[in-house]
């Protein structure tokens, strides 16, 4: 469904295209927060940061990022973007394969409670800090 937007603890996304094959997302990472480390059964993803600093780590290995870099995360690889700076940081999302469904994600590392969940959960700021979603 596009123009659908979602917010999680770490910010948000909004789905801009999604139909068979491939699904596209806007991601905004909020400044000191990041994405659950996570992997896909059945799909590949590649990002495009058009804003904002961070770190992307695919498993296990780290490199940081900035506008105008692009990362493929084949699938099955365990990954996650960080926002270490102080503005958000926003990418484009491009998901290949056949399913899309946020409960195609096994979160193996999560800082709001979720890991090993597939479940999307909605928290308040409050709940980056407690630990609580």
């Amino acid at each position: 469904m596009s123009g659908m937007s979602e917010q999680r603890p770490w910010g948000s996304y909004t789905v801009l295209e999604d139909v068979p094959g491939y699904k596209v997302k806007r991601i905004d990472v909020l400044p000191s927060q990041r994405l659950s480390y996570q992997r896909h059964a059945r799909r590949a993803e590649h990002w495009f940061v058009v804003a904002g600093t961070g770190e992307v780590t695919i498993d296990g290995r780290s490199m940081p990022v900035s506008a105008g870099t692009s990362v493929d995360v084949p699938r099955g690889a365990a990954h996650r973007i960080a926002n270490f700076g102080d503005v958000e940081l926003t990418f484009i999302e491009v998901q290949h394969g056949d399913y899309f469904g946020e409960d195609d994600i096994e979160r193996l590392d999560d800082d709001y409670g979720r890991a090993g969940t597939g479940e999307p959960q909605a928290s308040s700021p409050a709940a980056a800090t407690t630990g609580r979603s």
